[in-house]
């Protein structure tokens, strides 16, 4: 499919030098933001793994079990599917997470407190339990760490858990709050205050470094957008989307 029919290429080329600089301004600032926010999750992840050593997994697991038992013990007669979703993550105008959606699909939230990324075996168990009663579930991975349940939705059940920390809080009163912060016995507090101001620091960083990439990306779009036939591109996916469609009939 041939899209560079829709570019006024001869007169895109008046403006080439400018492209050229919001270009390389935009990728520079990514490479900023990429770096910072690099620093920061290496900062961060040195303060917790100094905490989970003192992490108490056993009574969190009694807390986990306590809540299969309650909340998962029927089976759902799904086909107990499992969706990958994002709930938020780092932008240029800093963390936004979407609680909105959990709280649209399901009107039971549990919260775990946890500042420490505790909460990740208790929602990897509460979601092998629900695949296993026939529930379908929607997965929210860390951004960060893709590998790592940060949030847990089960719609069928109207059931959700959720993890809440500074930056990522929940805001709203849930039907149950497991505290997973009060089962760690912290040491080097000191330190681990010094960790944080500079993980924060660093992001703060990171996002700024976004900003800038954003603001020089929508120059470069105000440039060359005139030289865009949208019209036609429009017009040609509308053509597309039809003969597409039209195997599905």
């Amino acid at each position: 499919m041939d899209l560079g029919r829709f570019y006024d290429l001869t007169a895109a080329k008046a403006a080439a030098e400018e492209v050229k600089t919001h270009t390389h301004a935009y990728q520079a600032a990514y490479v900023r933001a990429y770096h910072s926010l690099k620093a920061a999750r290496q900062v961060e992840l040195d303060a917790v793994a100094a905490v989970r050593g003192s992490f108490d997994a056993q009574r969190a697991a009694r807390r986990v079990d306590g809540i299969i038992q309650r909340e998962l013990r029927q089976k759902g007669g799904q086909a107990g599917k499992t969706t990958w979703r994002f709930l938020g993550s780092v932008t240029h105008r800093g963390y936004i997470w979407r609680f909105d959606s959990v709280d649209a699909l399901c009107p039971k939230v549990y919260e775990f407190a946890d500042s420490w990324e505790l909460a990740g075996p208790a929602l990897a168990r509460l979601h092998a339990a629900a695949v296993e009663k026939g529930w379908d579930t929607i997965a929210c991975p860390s951004p960060e760490e893709p590998g790592r349940i940060e949030h847990l939705l089960v719609p069928g059940l109207g059931v959700a858990f959720v993890t809440s920390r500074p930056g990522m809080d929940y805001g709203k009163k849930p039907f149950r709050r497991v505290r997973l912060d009060a089962m760690a016995e912290v040491e080097g507090k000191a330190r681990l205050r010094f960790q944080n101001r500079m993980t924060a620091l660093l992001r703060e960083e990171g996002v700024s470094a976004l900003k800038e990439a954003k603001a020089n990306h929508d120059k470069l779009e105000a440039v060359y957008n005139p030289y865009v036939d949208f019209d036609g591109v429009r017009a040609l996916a509308a053509m597309e989307t039809g003969r597409l469609l039209s195997y599905l009939g």
